[in-house]
């Protein structure tokens, strides 16, 4: 869907974070200003504790003044340093697997990787799209019930909903799924 995530009124949204939780510019300045001060500081404390975090061991923090409960901080992968899909895949993956883990019914993420890191779009949403499917599909213990994808602007979603149409076409009956 169109829209700004730090709207969304669901149990976690996904901020694109960088691993040091540097909330400076993009999404992630956006979430910190509107959430306020409490997420960077949030952030600080966990990479003080845990160190810089990995596409494939996200952190989280609170949401501050967001309508949601959580900010799950995923760092998808820069375009150009190799093995970029799998990256983007497991940080996908590793972000829904938190919020099941955290007991979380809803989630709203944005095309992590596709604004500053440089990663196509297209190739995003395909990836995004088979991962979170697979996601859901191998997990049926999971507390997960919503999984959002928010874009900010038309020509994205008009991207994501090209590519959905073709990962997952309608039934030859005319039907939807």
């Amino acid at each position: 869907m169109q829209g700004d995530i730090t709207l969304e009124a669901v149990d976690a949204i996904v901020n694109a974070a960088n691993r040091h939780l540097q909330h400076g510019g993009g999404v992630a300045g956006v979430i910190v200003r509107r959430g306020g001060p409490v997420i960077q500081q949030e952030s600080d404390a966990w990479v003080q504790k845990y160190g810089p975090i990995s596409s494939t061991a996200p952190a989280y923090t609170s949401a501050g003044q967001l309508p949601c409960r959580y900010v799950i901080h995923a760092v998808g992968p820069i375009w150009g340093e190799g093995d970029e899909d799998a990256k983007l895949s497991k940080a996908v993956r590793a972000s829904l697997q938190l919020a099941s883990q955290l007991n979380l019914v809803s989630i709203s993420m944005p095309a992590i990787s596709t604004g500053i890191f440089g990663f196509p779009i297209e190739r995003a949403a395909k990836i995004i799209f088979k991962t979170i499917e697979a996601f859901l599909g191998d997990q049926s213990q999971t507390s997960l019930r919503q999984v959002r994808l928010v874009l900010y602007d038309r020509a994205a979603v008009d991207i994501f909903l090209r590519v959905y149409g073709t990962v997952n076409p309608e039934p030859a009956d005319g039907t939807t799924a």
